[in-house]
């Protein structure tokens, strides 16, 4: 096993909440120099988020000031949903830009035009992603296209690498009882970084790569004080990332446990990030953000979107479990909502240009293209044809064990 400092034992203790910024960035040095030799390439994910930002710039200047040994290459992968928060989105044009100057390689990752958020949804008809039965957006924008990039990458590489990630014990308690059942998996503690030596996420990466999370044992506190007062100094890197730290609050951050998703995010039951946002008045006019979710909540309801209409069989021949299930988009409703979102976009940029601020980019020229493409083709989800009945028309009622039981009155319910 790897040796760290004496005081790696005490990490998670009530000893480590007087941590102080030092002793923190000494830690993450050590993690680095325990695993990152035994690696020729790294990688970085990086979101453009607090963590991961915080990660990149921090790793970045260790090894532009010799404190860690730099692998034989280094690449930064930055996961662009297509639906960040502008003043990050913006921070992370301007951290791009950085990077380069630096000759650091950065590839950025994006879902295929298919399966981007508002084209899926948009173009394809497939509702809003919920928390109970629907929740697709994670890995179709994020996961699985950082997946794809890392085994291109590695075609092209000798070797194993260490992607390094911006995961940090509390931040998430779903994430910590992942860490915790894994913290000491491959004979790494967590005071060395949650070191892996198998990413669980991508099966299909032939065990060539290790995970390294270095600032696992940073408090909130010491991420914010680094994107807000130290990394933008020159002897830290002069890295744009204040404007990350404001966007989740700036200094109020910490005690309200600020965090940061998609823009108008459908999972999130309040937009407290853009609420966080707007409160500034350099982003005051990006409000019109705030009528996002309704058009997303609108698009749920049954007189949008079409339903099965009786037993449903399954290619194996069996009944699904949820017949008369509600289902995709209607084509027109599709169309209603993006001429809902392209307005608001509009009266944003109309703002933008009026002010000289960063103009927002929710849906791009070439995506509407294609949505209105997807529409104008008919195009529906897997499984669905577009001949079922508008999930507002009254039905008999089908059960699971495919007995039905007709309208009382059908008479009344047709009309």
């Amino acid at each position: 096993m790897k040796e760290l400092s004496t005081r790696q034992g005490d990490i998670f203790s009530a000893g480590a909440q007087r941590l102080q910024m030092t002793e923190s960035i000494e830690l993450t040095v050590q993690s680095l120099q325990a695993y990152g030799a035994d690696h020729d390439h790294w990688g970085i994910a990086w979101s453009g988020g607090k963590d991961s930002s915080a990660t990149l710039t921090l790793v970045i200047w260790l090894i532009d000031t010799g404190r860690i040994k730099p692998p034989k290459t280094l690449t930064v992968f930055y996961a662009d949903t297509r639906q960040e928060l502008l003043p990050l989105a913006s921070a992370a044009s301007k951290i791009m830009d950085e990077l380069e100057e630096r000759g650091i390689r950065v590839e950025v990752v994006m879902a295929p035009m298919d399966k981007r958020f508002m084209v899926y949804i948009l173009g394809r008809g497939v509702p809003p992603p919920n928390n109970n039965t629907l929740r697709w957006c994670t890995r179709q924008i994020k996961i699985d296209p950082m997946t794809q990039a890392l085994e291109k990458r590695l075609a092209d590489l000798d070797g194993n690498v260490l992607m390094i990630t911006g995961v940090r014990q509390g931040e998430s308690a779903i994430r910590d009882k992942r860490i915790e059942m894994s913290c000491g998996k491959d004979g790494a503690e967590c005071g060395q970084g949650w070191y892996q030596k198998i990413l669980p996420e991508a099966k299909g990466l032939k065990g060539r790569l290790a995970t390294l999370a270095p600032l696992l044992h940073w408090r909130v506190c010491h991420v914010w004080e680094w994107l807000k007062h130290w990394a933008p100094l020159v002897e830290f890197g002069d890295w744009s990332t204040a404007t990350i730290a404001d966007a989740y609050g700036g200094d109020e951050a910490e005690e309200i446990n600020a965090r940061t998703g998609c823009t108008a995010c459908p999972l999130a039951s309040e937009d407290k990030a853009l609420d966080t946002i707007l409160l500034n008045p350099a982003w005051a006019y990006l409000a019109p953000l705030k009528r996002i979710r309704a058009v997303w909540r609108e698009l749920r309801e049954p007189q949008h979107r079409l339903r099965k209409a009786g037993i449903e069989r399954l290619k194996d021949g069996s009944i699904a479990a949820n017949p008369q299930r509600m289902g995709p988009i209607l084509l027109e409703s599709r169309l209603m909502a993006l001429e809902r979102l392209l307005g608001i976009q509009a009266e944003i940029n109309e703002a933008a240009k009026r002010l000289g601020r960063p103009l927002v980019d929710m849906i791009n020229a070439e995506e509407e293209a294609r949505i209105r493409e997807l529409i104008a083709a008919e195009t529906w989800p897997d499984g669905w044809d577009g001949d079922e009945p508008v999930a507002t028309t009254p039905l008999d009622k089908v059960y699971a064990d495919g007995s039905v039981q007709p309208l009382l009155f059908p008479e009344v319910a047709h009309g």
